[in-house]
């Protein structure tokens, strides 16, 4: 868990996030976001030495609180099958929205050859929870028969991850939020049969 972060440095981090989700870590300097913030580039660095830090921290946040939200759906739901749609559904939303257009790892994952080692670090750590929560979310589904998988939980839990990811993607190239939907909903279609 990371340390609670001042009004201002919350506020540094809301406006990192949306610039990661915009273009990703090599899009922006500390200038852009002093411009956004209202304050100095001296000013950021009191709160976040290096850029690599204030990253690290965001992902770090980004992760958490996708854990607590991931989590708060079994508990919510207790469903399976609901819980993947109600996944699918919150990015859906975003994307429809424009809010959170972008999964923040994802866009950094396309980045990992070039961006610091600790923020790589955090954004592979991300993909390792969103493996071990979708594969939990189906081996609870096929052990009551909502899910018929191709392959191991693991395996299958790797492969929607990379339809979600992807769906988000193209949603993003092709400026259509509906794509997204109907990328995803028929994956969810192919888990609940068999063939």
């Amino acid at each position: 868990m990371t340390a609670p972060l001042s009004p201002k440095a919350s506020e540094i981090v809301a406006h990192t996030r949306a610039l990661l989700v915009a273009g990703g870590y090599n899009s922006f300097s500390y200038a852009d976001l002093a411009e956004r913030v209202g304050i100095t580039k001296a000013s950021i660095h009191h709160h976040f030495p290096s850029k690599a830090s204030l990253v690290q921290t965001v992902v770090a946040l980004y992760r958490e609180d996708a854990r607590v939200a991931l989590a708060g759906l079994a508990t919510q739901l207790q469903d399976p099958l609901s819980e993947l749609n109600a996944y699918a559904g919150y990015w859906a939303a975003c994307i429809q929205s424009g809010e959170h257009p972008f999964c923040v790892c994802a866009m950094l994952a396309t980045e990992l050859p070039t961006i610091p080692e600790e923020v790589a670090l955090e954004v592979r750590a991300h993909f390792e929870d969103l493996t071990a929560w979708l594969a939990s979310v189906l081996s609870r589904g096929e052990a009551v028969g909502q899910f018929q998988l191709p392959h191991s939980a693991t395996i299958s839990a790797r492969g929607f991850m990379a339809v979600v990811h992807g769906a988000m993607m193209l949603a993003r190239a092709l400026g259509d939020a509906t794509v997204f939907p109907t990328t995803v909903q028929p994956a969810i279609l192919r888990l609940t049969r068999s063939g």
